[in-house]
């Protein structure tokens, strides 16, 4: 009885440790991060984003689009911002992000104000993060604490940003549950976080298939958007940019899950999201009660954050978010 009982708690006891090294970078993150260290770090950063959004409304959604592509590439490490030299190519000209994503001078904008008040304190991939938080308040929706803690990766990867970890725009349900899921998102917040579609705009190449093809699609929102993306084979129109969201393009709420109920949503991967599956009742929650869905979106932008962080002695503090030090 005696080895039978210690053999069982040496067992358990291992589980336990292994599930605590398991979960220990993102324990390593903390909201008070900077507080003694850059205690004018949130600050600066709301004020560069601010002055960002409202000389264009349309980088809120950049910036928090480019964390996204990010933090499902090798974890939330700031490794897409990463530019490319004659001997290193990273994670921007990759299939979802050339073309596409953008703001990276904003974000170097940001980071050269911060090393004004606190040099070689806070990494790049952090700034990001608080970016994507404040785009999202400034453009009216929830606020959260950004956890923050993470270091600069020393690299970046092509090959992995192209590998369909980012779930490209023709991705069904199921694809959109397993990418999620394969970095630790539920289907929940799956849905909950392709709301970030109420903003931002998409370009013709990314939808013309849909609005010309598509069954599960409004007749007259089709048309709509085929007036400024000819169906075309020779790349006529291709980054003519159409809003994600009809309703409010610019501001953050809710009308993106009403716009699919009356199947107006813009992208494949969108309109996937109510179109008969498991997702739907969710969907129908969403656009009945919009203190829902902020809850449930500030809640997934902290477990996305959480996603694979360099933490302790990893990674580096980037001087220049564009370079490795």
């Amino acid at each position: 009885m005696a080895s039978s009982f210690s053999s069982s708690s040496i067992v358990t006891v291992t589980f336990v440790i292994l599930m605590l090294l398991m979960d220990s970078s993102s324990a390593q993150l903390s909201n008070n991060f900077y507080s003694k260290t850059c205690p004018k770090l949130f600050s600066t950063v709301k004020s560069q984003v601010q002055s960002a959004v409202s000389k264009e409304k349309r980088m809120g959604a950049s910036l928090l689009r480019m964390f996204f592509h990010d933090c499902f590439v090798n974890g939330c490490d700031g490794s897409i911002l990463l530019d490319d030299t004659s001997s290193f190519r990273g994670e921007q000209t990759a299939g979802p992000n050339n073309n596409s994503v953008r703001g990276y001078n904003v974000i170097d904008n940001i980071k050269s104000k911060v090393e004004g008040v606190c040099p070689g304190v806070v990494s790049c991939a952090d700034i990001l993060a608080i970016a994507a938080r404040d785009s999202v308040v400034i453009l009216g929706g929830p606020s959260w604490d950004v956890k923050l803690g993470r270091r600069d990766s020393k690299t970046a990867s092509f090959s992995d940003a192209n590998s369909g970890v980012i779930p490209p725009p023709n991705s069904g349900l199921s694809n959109l549950i397993s990418r999620f899921g394969a970095v630790g998102l539920s289907a929940k917040d799956m849905v909950a976080l392709s709301g970030s579609h109420t903003i931002g705009q998409a370009r013709c190449t990314i939808f013309r298939t849909r609005i010309y093809s598509d069954s599960n699609i409004d007749s007259s929102f089709a048309k709509t958007r085929q007036g400024s993306c000819p169906n075309s084979t020779n790349g006529a129109g291709d980054n003519n940019l159409a809003p994600l969201d009809l309703q409010s393009p610019t501001a953050f709420d809710n009308s993106y899950y009403k716009n699919l109920i009356n199947q107006k949503g813009l992208l494949q991967t969108d309109q996937a999201l109510y179109n008969g599956g498991s997702t739907d009742s969710q969907v129908e929650k969403y656009s009945k009660n919009p203190q829902t869905f902020n809850s449930d979106f500030a809640a997934a932008m902290i477990k996305m954050g959480d996603i694979s962080p360099l933490t302790g002695s990893n990674g580096e503090i980037r001087n220049k978010c564009g370079r490795v030090n």
